[in-house]
């Protein structure tokens, strides 16, 4: 039998020749360890993004990775562009030890801490004893930890990330504030948690980025050895173990972030301690081999993966005997804070969001027969509308019908035309330099993320039957009767709020938008009408 131990690496280790590619390696140039190639290279950006940066941890792993495939063990070329990444990351930074992300004088925490625990990694792995570098991390750790610094929002992965990079921090400084800082931080993420064991993410439950969070504390449980975060791992991770899906990707578009995110290293880390974690890593090995998963190849974020894989292979769990499916073939499970139920009555396996105004999964054994991502549509006066959004919605299910109803929403897009951009910047240059952190970044979280939208005059409702000849019938229903809509999609794969990592490659890309247009005639001249979809 194939070791399937070996996948990790084969996934991880063909990213090594892309980041080479992205990082300048000329030791003359000021932009030397710069892995922001639009900046230093093809020169379409005017500052370099400090996120580039956590591109020094995968050069780092494999320099010390013993395989008989990874031409990269111990070659000095490798230490040497470590080495100048994190310079870079060090000189490029402001003054107060922030970086920026999407724009200058952004100081953005999450661009700033995924580099930080690159860095500090990277140094703990490679026995780098730069003073100056770890004057540096102090510096950036002590501005991650600032009240003044703080997100707009609630992003429970970047609160355990700082966690794990400030004790990063201690480990290579052996300062104890720092420990002590980690510990309080490690507090205030825990107090955030469900009851049902999820981690918020902005509006609510993102059981993609709750892939992040159980990393990041799994990993500051591997060097901490703290076991108060052993309890909150193993409610995070059992909740996950709902979202694992039958084809074997996790997430998508119900949660609060639309993300398919599954990082598989702190499920081995956790193997021997919580149940459901070899299951689920095992579930996303065989996704790996029958090549399923989903693909997020973006230069600015495929790295999280990268390194992911490869720790992943390193910490692997041996296996004694093949993981067992630890939930029933019948079952149902509602998560009310999260707003997700979870239905299986075999052949299906459906997820849907009652929080999210019913965008839901469904599979037929382990192939995706509908996607269901909300109602998209334009009326003929060109206001753009969507369903999917997160609002007062009816749900109710009993057995095998679920049933929710809510409105729809005008959707509006903020995209930079030349000369808007310029006014940005301008903006930016002339007040956002001098604004506290984060001023201008909540101002566009709450643009383009939190808003509050106005409502559309179009009401729904949906009734899913999961029986053996299993229908969604969707009812629509005009409240303005000169309304008239000239477009009308139910979207496969729709995503109305901007999160960087959402939009990745996952087999449910493939399902085509569902074009309503034989329902339009009616619903423009009737009030109301209803139509039935077989799974």
């Amino acid at each position: 039998m194939r070791d399937m131990r070996e996948l990790y690496f084969e996934e991880g280790i063909p990213y090594l020749p892309k980041i080479f590619e992205l990082v300048d390696r000329n030791r003359l140039s000021s932009t030397y360890g710069c892995f922001d190639r639009a900046f230093w290279h093809y020169r379409t950006s005017d500052f370099p993004s400090g996120m580039y940066q956590e591109c020094v941890l995968p050069l780092a792993i494999v320099w010390g990775l013993r395989h008989l495939e990874n031409p990269y063990f111990q070659q000095e070329r490798i230490r040497e562009l470590v080495w100048a990444g994190i310079d870079f990351a060090r000189h490029s930074s402001r003054p107060d030890g922030s970086c920026d992300d999407y724009f200058p004088y952004e100081r953005a925490a999450g661009a700033a801490a995924f580099s930080l625990y690159a860095c500090t990694e990277a140094c703990l792995l490679l026995n780098f004893e730069e003073p100056r570098f770890q004057s540096f991390f102090k510096k950036r750790a002590s501005c991650l930890d600032y009240k003044g610094y703080q997100e707009s929002g609630v992003l429970s992965n970047h609160k355990a990330l700082i966690v794990l990079c400030l004790y990063n921090v201690f480990l290579l400084t052996q300062d104890l504030s720092f420990k002590a800082r980690a510990e309080k931080r490690r507090d205030d993420l825990l107090s955030l948690q469900s009851e049902e064991g999820w981690f918020p993410e902005y509006e609510g439950c993102d059981p993609g980025y709750l892939s992040f969070t159980i990393d990041f504390l799994a990993k500051y449980f591997q060097k901490s050895k703290d076991e108060k975060v052993l309890e909150p791992l193993r409610k995070a991770i059992e909740f996950s173990s709902y979202f694992l899906h039958p084809d074997g990707t996790l997430g998508g578009e119900y949660g609060s972030r639309n993300t398919f995110h599954f990082l598989p290293h702190a499920y081995e880390l956790m193997g021997n301690r919580v149940p459901q974690a070899l299951e689920m890593a095992d579930r996303f090995l065989e996704t790996v081999e029958k090549k399923r998963r989903s693909y997020l190849e973006d230069d600015r974020l495929f790295c999280h993966y990268t390194y992911n894989f490869l720790q992943a292979y390193q910490d692997y769990t041996p296996r004694k005997e093949k993981t067992a499916v630890s939930q029933p073939e019948d079952f149902t499970k509602f998560f009310q804070e999260a707003g997700l139920l979870v239905r299986r009555s075999k052949p299906y396996h459906a997820v849907i969001s009652s929080a999210k105004a019913g965008v839901a999964k469904i599979f037929k054994g382990d192939e995706l027969c509908w996607c269901d991502s909300g109602f998209v549509g334009k009326a003929k006066n060109g206001i753009k509308f969507t369903s999917a959004v997160r609002g007062q919605n009816k749900f109710h299910f009993e057995g095998n019908r679920i049933v929710i109803e809510g409105s729809c929403y005008e959707h509006r897009e903020l995209i930079f035309n030349p000369l808007t951009f310029v006014l940005f910047r301008l903006f930016l240059l002339v007040i956002g330099r001098f604004l506290p952190a984060n001023v201008t970044r909540r101002l566009l979280q709450w643009k383009t993320i939190l808003k509050a939208r106005k409502k559309f005059p179009l009401r729904f409702k949906k009734v899913f039957s999961l029986k053996e000849s299993a229908f969604v019938e969707y009812t629509l229903e005009r409240l303005d009767p000169k309304l008239s809509i000239e477009e009308l999609w139910i979207g496969s794969d729709a995503t109305f709020i901007y999160v960087a990592t959402s939009q990745s490659y996952q087999p449910g890309s493939l399902k085509p938008w569902i074009n309503l247009k034989e329902v339009l005639g009616d619903l423009n001249s009737q009030k109301a009408v209803v139509f039935r979809r077989e799974l």
